[in-house]
């Protein structure tokens, strides 16, 4: 039986060549060492120390790659994923399937089964047996996982899958298990090294196993007392247009026409557009969950919960994420094209038809002050606010009150 290949990661206070590890060259063992922002950015640092620890990892590395170790070393200019889709790599053809349920929704509509969204009886896209999980999954490696990584957090109002294995609902239907999921993958990169890059699979296998895994445990952990947490005491109702998608934010209108047509939207979708204008709108995360937990074809109690009401609305106050994923029109513009066939401007943060997000984004921080200000991954956000003169933020936060009370409208 082969031996398990063993990632070690090495950071840079780490960089001791004595170590029993270092001791002998191991060709199922590779180290990894990377310049990251999270480690650049959590300060402000004096350029010669972000400076010596790189120049002492890039010599660390090169010191063990003599001493006949594996290793990958990713610099700051390579860290070559999450960009906005810019058209260079060319989407490939989707796999989906023609699965004929028209006996199974006249049953379901006959006895008058509550429902939402649409569906094509006769073809249904979504797999329906392992086979066709399996399928699905051999598409995702050989055609969609090389250029996954680098635009996973992209959006785009021309295609609503990208380069997502759409295989979530296999796996938490239990048709596939998340081990020979992560085991595909992996074996496609091992095969395909010049094809598939370190950051498509890092972002692939961080997403089944850093996040769904971890999301099984805060479910376990926090649960039941998860379901009830509203750490902002948010109470708004959710506005109207997250059943119709009719709004003239085309961010949201582009989400919500997609999940009613295809049960179905990627994680930045989620979590920063619909996920995000919910938690700047002080919408209550209990009405939230329901949508979530009703509208998506992947969503289970245990896996939806802990994502919706932990890390998009933040409502456990932190224990799951470090920070509310919160942000202004900015971060939408820069992974998407939402925002150049968008009735609102994306550049306002008040006046004539100013983005939404941009003054309700301000104006959260402002109301929850007391409960973020100590925040050390926001406080940046507040030093910000705090500069811009009185009157601007007056009226953000006047356009911010205008908008919340004509939310259905928007």
């Amino acid at each position: 039986m082969p031996r398990q290949h063993t990632l070690r990661l090495i950071l840079g206070d780490q960089l001791n060549e004595n170590h029993d590890w270092f001791k002998q060259p191991d060709k199922n063992v590779t180290y990894v060492l990377m310049e990251i922002r999270r480690e650049t950015d959590y300060v402000t640092h004096h350029i010669q120390k972000v400076t010596a620890f790189f120049a002492a990892m890039r010599a660390f590395a090169d010191r063990l790659r003599e001493l006949g170790h594996r290793v990958v070393y990713l610099k700051l200019d390579d860290s070559k994923n999450r960009q906005a889709y810019d058209n260079r790599v060319p989407i490939p053809e989707p796999l989906f399937f023609d699965n004929d349920v028209s006996e199974i929704v006249r049953i379901i509509r006959q006895k008058k089964v509550p429902t939402i969204g649409e569906i094509q009886v006769d073809r249904l896209l979504w797999p329906t047996s392992r086979a066709q999980s399996l399928a699905l999954l051999k598409s995702f490696v050989d055609d969609f996982l090389p250029a996954f990584g680098t635009y996973q957090d992209a959006m785009t109002v021309d295609n609503w899958y990208l380069f997502h294995s759409r295989l979530s609902f296999c796996l938490n239907t239990k048709m596939l298990h998340p081990l020979e999921v992560i085991d595909a993958a992996a074996k496609a990169w091992q095969n395909q090294a010049s094809r598939i890059t370190i950051q498509q699979i890092e972002g692939f296998v961080r997403q089944v196993l850093g996040w769904r895994e971890y999301m099984r445990g805060i479910y376990w952990a926090l649960m039941p007392e998860l379901a009830e947490m509203n750490y902002f005491d948010h109470q708004a109702a959710l506005p109207e247009f997250y059943w119709t998608g009719d709004t003239r934010m085309n961010c949201l209108r582009c989400a919500i026409d997609q999940s009613l047509k295809h049960a179905y939207a990627h994680h930045i979708q989620r979590l920063m557009i619909t996920g995000n204008f919910a938690l700047l709108a002080g919408v209550d995360p209990a009405a939230v969950d329901e949508w979530y937990l009703g509208i998506y074809i992947d969503a289970i109690q245990w896996v939806e919960l802990p994502n919706t009401r932990a890390m998009s609305q933040f409502a456990d106050g932190g224990q799951v994420a470090t920070k509310p994923y919160i942000s202004s029109a900015k971060y939408i513009h820069s992974m998407s094209d939402y925002c150049d066939t968008c009735d609102y401007n994306w550049k306002q943060r008040h006046g004539d038809m100013a983005c939404p997000f941009n003054s309700l984004y301000w104006n959260f921080f402002e109301q929850h002050r007391p409960l973020l200000q100590k925040n050390p991954r926001v406080g940046m956000m507040y030093r910000v606010w705090d500069r811009m003169e009185s009157r601007e933020q007056k009226q953000v936060l006047k356009q911010a009150d205008a908008y919340l009370k004509i939310l259905n409208r928007l």
